[in-house]
C-alpha cells in the first residue's frame, strides 16, 4: 500500500521544472550537471520569494520530503562561493541538526559564552535545547525565501562557530578514559574533526553572504 502511494509522487520538487531536470538526469556533461545545479538553484529561490506560509514551509522542508540525497545529488558538487553550493550548505547543516538536535544544542550552549557576538547573530531561543535549534534550522531556511539570503547565510555561519566553540570546549568531557593512548588519541581527533568541519562550513557560508550582498552569487 505505501509503495503504491508513493509510486506516484515526483522524487523532486516541481518548481524545478522538467526540463531543467531531464537536462540534470543522467548527464555525462560536466558542464551541464554544472548548468542544471545553478537552475535549479535559483529556480527554488526565485520561487520562493513572495510565496505563502505553506509554500515556503515547502522549500525549507524538501529533504524531508525528498531525502538529503537527492539535494546532495542537485548541489554538493557545486563550490561554496556559488548560489547551489551555498543552499546545499545550507540544507545540509539543517539535516545534521535534525538528526541529532540535542548534540548539537548542548555544544551550542558551552560555545557561546566565549563566542557572544556570533551567538547574537545567530538567534537560537533562549535556553538553547534541541527544540530551539531545529526551530534555528527552519527559521534559517525560511529566510532564503522570505528574507535576506545573505542574513540567513550569516545566522548559519555564526551558529556553526558558535557549535564548533562549544565542540571543542566539550572534547574533553566527550572523550572517556581509556586504557590505550592510541585510542585515545582518535577519539579526540574525531572530535576536533568535527569541530574544524564547522568552522569551515562557518567561513565559507559568511563568504557567500559576502557575495549575494555584492551582487555576485551566481
Amino acid at each position: 500500500m505505501d509503495a503504491q502511494r508513493g509510486a506516484g509522487r515526483p522524487r523532486r520538487p516541481a518548481f524545478f521544472g522538467p526540463t531543467v531536470m531531464d537536462t540534470f538526469v543522467g548527464a555525462p556533461d560536466p558542464a551541464q550537471r554544472v548548468e542544471a545545479a545553478h537552475a535549479t538553484a535559483e529556480a527554488l529561490v526565485r520561487h520562493g520569494r513572495g510565496a505563502d506560509d505553506e509554500t515556503a514551509a515547502r522549500l525549507v522542508a524538501i529533504a524531508d520530503e525528498h531525502g538529503i540525497d537527492e539535494v546532495a545529488e542537485l548541489w554538493s558538487h557545486t563550490p561554496s562561493d556559488t548560489l547551489p553550493g551555498a543552499l546545499w550548505r545550507l540544507y545540509a547543516l539543517r539535516a545534521g541538526i535534525r538528526q541529532d538536535p540535542v548534540a548539537l544544542a548542548r555544544a551550542f550552549d558551552a560555545g557561546r559564552g566565549r563566542a557572544p557576538v556570533h551567538e547574537a547573530v545567530a538567534g537560537v531561543g533562549e535556553p538553547p535545547g534541541a527544540d530551539e535549534v531545529l526551530a534555528l534550522a527552519d527559521a534559517v531556511l525560511t529566510g532564503v525565501f522570505r528574507g535576506d539570503l545573505a542574513v540567513a547565510l550569516e545566522r548559519a555561519a555564526a551558529f556553526c562557530r558558535v557549535v564548533s566553540t562549544g565542540q571543542a570546549v566539550l572534547a574533553d568531557d566527550d572523550v572517556a578514559p581509556v586504557e590505550h593512548g592510541a585510542v585515545l588519541t582518535l577519539q579526540v581527533s574525531d572530535v576536533t574533526r568535527r569541530a574544524a568541519d564547522l568552522l569551515r562550513t562557518a567561513v565559507q557560508l559568511e563568504g557567500a553572504a559576502r557575495l549575494w550582498r555584492a551582487g555576485e552569487l551566481h
